[in-house]
């Protein structure tokens, strides 16, 4: 089986870095740092010295259990100490830690000392519940304070936390609940989107219904909502009725850094979801470099990503990241685009957010409405840009690049999965930019692309991405499923390389240009096509915003596209643009990137983390069962 991509957008734009960028970044020699990477062990020994362990490690890396490896071997730890205690003592110790702001402009601002004291009083209160090490927590909590306490109570005692996204079903929430064997589940009244409260109170109350499992139920009022107890009463319990008179100190866990941290759940094309099982050093470790490096965080920064901690982004690089750090996390409830599409750009400009992290799918929905929001607001405070979650086309890279950096902001397009825990392939600020690349893989990690028989492939030439060496925030397994993480990631590729299921290239720059998943590749006439490019082709018109393509069955070339596509505003699809888009994706691709049809839509099938779902539009197209919907955002 060959993976090829043989047809390619050819981007050559390179934007270098400014010299007030390269002045202020932390690493300021790329190649010099890559090359110190290639010592993996003690590189990252290096890196885990910032932080406070009770008992050094033996070992930095374990691999005689491939691919089972551990990490710090020995090594005693806490990661609520290092996010929160080890700064109480220090002058970051009346420094905002959470700034939370929702889309009704409320704003509450979380010190670290008082994010202490919150974190302490619900660990105790957890324990005083029969919480104690080893036992799992579910959370279905809205981007409100009260999560991030939750996560790091539980970190603090050294239970395992398993948050799913508030967006989710009730069918999803009890798989979960379930699957993780949560007792104990953590909700809230509401959440705000978009003008309304979702009562997540309701739909907690019908999956503990559903699952007997859960003995205690902790509701965190929220959004106002009013809060019924019903069936339940027995098993609720306020969460400020919880904390109330419980001590302000509370002495940390001393855990292995083998031991667990959380497991979340990522949903598989086919099947149940994913159970990832992410241990607590080496995790760690791993989040807080790439941070620190990629996104040159320094003590002054108000950093923000837009993400949702119900996903793997918001666990990494909103809670544990920023903290670990000592910075300030901005923490979101809201929509991108409401009241109106310049909300972000207005908080942008109202804290002077330094730092911003976002996803190309929000950008290309912010792009739809021109240049009218951005030009409304004095974002001069910005100083790196990020793109996270799926490929940015290029497209959408320049107009982040204009309109939100104003030409001098560089954008970090950090390529990660759930599974990694933190970024592997990104730039840093002093890298090179080319739109469209995550450049090249970051100090300690080893990359390339490889066919299926394990042989590394030309450059230029598309094939699996995987990862040839080990890094400190991958995952340790699936949850109960160990023969299934190594199937899925082990066995994918000879030689016991990690495949992460990612089509990609490698320019001759050794630049990596991720094309989209392995079942996202189209064949027509022989050759082989990346979705994302075609994607790219067509958001490159300048009436279309968003697109999505499948494979079409064709008599005589196999496959011809189909696109499903958003436009901008003011635009239509008539006989005119559809032969215009067809000309277009033709000039940018060649003549084998064959359009079959074209068909507007008001939305596309995404998951929640803004991931386009095109298995469920082949599904629909072949009239085939779509599988697993939990995760989409409709």
């Amino acid at each position: 089986m060959t993976q090829d991509t043989d047809v390619l957008l050819d981007e050559k734009r390179i934007f270098k870095p400014s010299e007030a960028v390269i002045e202020k970044a932390h690493i300021k020699e790329w190649e010099s740092e890559l090359e110190k990477g290639k010592d993996i062990e003690k590189y990252w020994s290096e890196k885990a010295e910032q932080f406070t362990w009770f008992r050094k490690w033996d070992k930095v890396l374990d691999g005689s259990e491939k691919p089972f490896y551990k990490w710090f071997v020995n090594g005693k730890i806490n990661m609520a100490y290092n996010a929160v205690d080890r700064w109480i003592n220090t002058e970051k110790r009346n420094q905002v830690a959470i700034l939370y702001v929702n889309e009704r402009g409320d704003e509450k601002k979380i010190t670290y000392y008082e994010l202490y004291r919150e974190v302490n009083k619900f660990a105790n209160a957890l324990k005083n519940i029969g919480v104690k090490k080893g036992d799992k927590v579910s959370m279905y909590l809205p981007m409100c304070p009260e999560l991030l306490i939750a996560m790091l109570a539980c970190t603090k005692i050294g239970a395992i936390h398993s948050i799913v996204y508030s967006g989710l079903s009730v069918g999803a929430l009890v798989e979960r609940i379930e699957d993780a064997d949560s007792k104990i589940l953590i909700t809230a009244d509401g959440t705000f989107r978009r003008g309304k409260i979702i009562d997540l109170k309701k739909i907690s109350d019908e999956a503990v219904q559903m699952s007997p499992i859960v003995e205690t139920i902790i509701v965190v009022k929220n959004a106002g909502n009013p809060i019924k107890i019903s069936e339940l009463s027995g098993r609720e319990v306020m969460y400020s009725s919880l904390i109330e008179g419980e001590p302000s100190e509370c002495e940390p866990e001393m855990l292995d850094a083998e031991d667990p941290l959380y497991i979340l759940y990522t949903s598989g094309s086919t099947g149940k979801p994913k159970g990832v099982l992410h241990t607590t050093g080496g995790y760690m470790v791993g989040v807080a470099t790439t941070l620190k490096n990629v996104f040159d965080i320094h003590e002054d920064d108000l950093w923000w990503c837009t993400a949702d901690i119900g996903w793997v982004t918001g666990h990494s690089y909103i809670a544990y990241g920023p903290l670990l750090l000592g910075t300030t996390t901005l923490v979101y409830e809201g929509a991108p685009d409401y009241p109106d599409p310049g909300a972000w750009w207005r908080i942008v400009e109202k804290y002077g957010v330094t730092k911003f992290y976002t996803a190309p799918t929000a950008i290309r929905h912010l792009m739809r409405f021109g240049n009218k929001y951005p030009s409304k607001h004095d974002l001069s405070s910005l100083r790196i840009l990020g793109s996270v979650g799926e490929p940015i086309n290029p497209e959408a890279w320049i107009w982040y690049h204009e309109n939100i950096g104003k030409g001098e902001v560089p954008i970090m397009d950090t390529w990660w999965q759930t599974e990694t825990g933190m970024y592997l392939i990104s730039p840093l600020p002093v890298t090179p930019l080319k739109p469209g690349s995550a450049t090249r893989p970051l100090p300690g990690i080893e990359a390339e692309i490889m066919d299926a028989d394990g042989n590394p492939v030309p450059l230029g030439k598309g094939g699996l991405l995987v990862i040839k060496t080990p890094w400190p925030a991958m995952l340790r397994t699936l949850y109960k499923d160990p023969e299934r993480y190594i199937k899925t990631y082990w066995e994918i590729v000879p030689g016991g390389v990690y495949t992460a299921g990612d089509i990609a290239r490698k320019d001759e720059d050794g630049y990596f240009w991720i094309q989209g998943r392995s079942d996202d590749v189209l064949k027509i006439s022989g050759h082989r096509i990346g979705t994302s490019e075609v994607e790219s082709a067509f958001v490159g018109h300048p009436a279309v915003a968003e697109a999505a393509v499948i494979g079409k069955a064709d008599p005589i070339k196999g496959e011809v596209i189909k696109a499903f596509i958003i436009l901008k505003e003011d635009n239509r699809l008539d006989s005119k643009v559809i032969e215009e888009l067809k000309n277009h994706v033709r000039h940018e691709l060649g003549p084998v990137a064959v359009v079959g049809e074209i068909i507007q839509m008001e939305k596309l099938p995404k998951t929640r983390s803004g991931k386009i779902m095109r298995r469920v539009l082949r599904a629909r197209e072949r009239g085939e069962d779509i599988g697993d919907t939990s995760t989409l955002e409709e």
